[in-house]
């Protein structure tokens, strides 16, 4: 299976050992349950290592790359459209919504939306597309073939934004 460039990228940095298959399967892409797989159900999944393209420095100027993601919940996804931050200016949104999910960052004792605000561009965009990555039941992509090498991939329809599912 492949993916495109930023979904590459992404999946290669997660830290943990699990096949790409089985960290990211969603319903299209599980075998129909035989007599094996009925009897031992895999435990659901939910939490991700993930690690930062650049990292979080602190203000003691250490740098935090290795950290958990959790799979959201309906309230976390509600509980950011009380803030008048993000009524303010709707794209605030992820910032809070990743601070709710975001459970570990490096030694940092606590991770909140003040951390990831401060995060550099480029790791803020990784932990967007991590968190749909994460979050995503599979129905928004769609298995294409190349034209020109025939090569088979996938590719990403939704193109909603995060905390919009």
């Amino acid at each position: 299976m492949r993916r495109t460039a930023s979904r590459t990228a992404a999946s290669a940095a997660v830290a943990e050992p699990v096949p790409e298959a089985e960290a990211w399967a969603g319903p299209e892409q599980t075998a129909a349950p035989g007599p094996a797989a009925a009897a031992t159900p895999q435990p659901l999944r939910t939490e991700f290592e993930f690690e930062l393209p650049r990292g979080y420095v602190d203000d003691s100027g250490t740098v935090h790359r290795l950290g958990v993601m959790r799979l959201a919940t309906a309230r976390d996804e509600l509980i950011p459209l009380r803030d008048m931050r993000v009524q303010e200016n709707p794209a605030y949104l992820s910032v809070v919504l990743l601070g709710r999910v975001i459970t570990r960052l490096g030694t940092l004792p606590l991770v909140h939306d003040g951390v990831v605000e401060n995060m550099f561009a480029s790791d803020l965009a990784f932990l967007q597309d991590f968190y749909r990555q994460v979050n995503a039941e599979g129905h928004t992509r769609a298995a294409v073939t190349c034209p020109h090498c025939e090569e088979p991939f996938e590719v990403e329809l939704g193109g909603s934004r995060l905390g919009e599912s």
